[in-house]
């Protein structure tokens, strides 16, 4: 039986009952949530193990990679850049990143980057993962790349590209990049453990990531052959998971679609924001104009490169994922949020004022609703 540490309000005991269970019946091996309603904690747990060899303890102040759950801190970098007037999200690419105007993309709108509408899902040229640490070589391709479906069409999920798109942006608008961006005016401010590029005296608290189950080798190529070329260079040019990003190389770099490292407490705060229209800690980085505009959907289809097995018709917002009729952040179909490869999740919910933050080190095979995260989401509403 793993201990688990913590905190929880007796009316959430089911949240803490759904994270033991993650532990005892869900393979878990080392994570930590947080619950908060009108931006008060009432759940902050954590347990298990931060290595796979189960030697080092998790610790309330253990930070991991949270992959794609960095998509929604990155989003909010943004839209703070909007709310200031620095930044237009109809106005193309273009006017704040000139180069990005080659191959037709000359038009394309900045809310097409967030919402993952700009065709430029993956790159077309073979890419190495030592590639992904170099943020000039990858700006400087998506900058030349002609985008693989008419921009605004439909969406596909930029699994990788999304993080040097929206990045290069705020980069370009801000004068920093989305790290630092996000450090200054952001965590650092309101004393959050989330940053997007690993410092060296952080090394040892980050917890070890452990392998998702891979589809065997011809498993693997018939999945493949059924893919559209966009999905085929979104998910596996290159192929990367958790032995890639244990080194120190891919937590020094800036990968902001996929490498922040943080706690839950950070993350719940992070996406807070968002459920608490645009304040947290008793500071506002969002106008609630903003923050509401943020949740605005962008169409639904089926997603070009997730396909119809993610659950048919899904919608993006701008830089969110919204729960809809799936209910993957809750029975409301307006609240929205993130999750990243293998298990975690920010979700923020503004009509109930509720934001979780759930990350793991045992990473599932699955992009997105893995079983874990669903579990303590249904803990969270049905304590509401």
């Amino acid at each position: 039986m793993v201990s688990t540490y913590g905190s929880c309000d007796e009316r959430f005991d089911g949240v803490r009952k759904a994270f033991e269970e993650n532990f005892s019946a869900r393979g878990e091996i080392g994570a930590a949530v947080t619950v908060t309603v009108d931006g008060t904690t009432v759940v902050d747990l954590w347990g298990g193990h931060a290595d796979r060899a189960r030697t080092r303890p998790w610790e309330r102040d253990t930070l991991v990679n949270v992959w794609s759950t960095t998509k929604g801190v990155v989003a909010l970098c943004a839209h703070m850049l909007a709310d200031r007037g620095l930044l237009d999200l109809d106005a193309p690419v273009a006017s704040y990143w000139p180069e990005f105007a080659a191959a037709g993309k000359q038009d394309l709108p900045v809310r097409h980057l967030l919402s993952h509408r700009a065709g430029l899902s993956g790159l077309r040229e073979p890419t190495a993962p030592a590639d992904l640490l170099d943020w000039e070589l990858m700006t400087s391709r998506l900058a030349a790349m002609e985008p693989w479906w008419e921009p605004g069409s439909r969406s596909g999920y930029h699994v990788l590209t999304y993080g040097y798109l929206v990045g290069e942006v705020v980069r370009r608008v801000s004068g920093r990049s989305v790290g630092r961006f996000l450090r200054e005016e952001v965590t650092g401010p309101l004393s959050l453990d989330f940053t997007i590029g690993l410092p060296e005296s952080e090394d040892g608290r980050a917890a070890e990531l452990a392998h998702a189950p891979v589809p065997a080798g011809s498993e693997q190529a018939e999945i493949f052959a059924q893919m559209h070329p966009a999905a085929i260079s979104a998910l596996a040019n290159p192929l990367f998971g958790a032995d890639g990003a244990n080194t120190l190389a891919w937590r020094r770099a800036e990968v902001p679609a996929a490498n922040g490292h943080g706690t839950a407490r950070a993350v719940a705060a992070l996406y807070g924001v968002m459920a608490c229209g645009g304040s947290w800690g008793g500071r506002r980085l969002l106008s609630a104009e903003a923050a509401e505009r943020a949740r605005q959907g962008q169409g639904a289809c089926v997603d070009l490169v997730l396909g119809a097995g993610f659950g048919g018709e899904t919608e993006i917002a701008l830089g969110y994922w919204l729960s809809g009729s799936r209910g993957s952040y809750g029975p409301n179909p307006r609240a929205f949020g993130h999750d990243g490869y293998g298990g975690s999740c920010g979700l923020a919910d503004p009509e109930a004022r509720v934001s979780v933050g759930y990350v793991m080190n045992h990473m599932g095979p699955l992009i997105s609703d893995d079983p874990r995260k669903m579990a303590l989401v249904e803990a969270v509403y049905a304590a509401l």
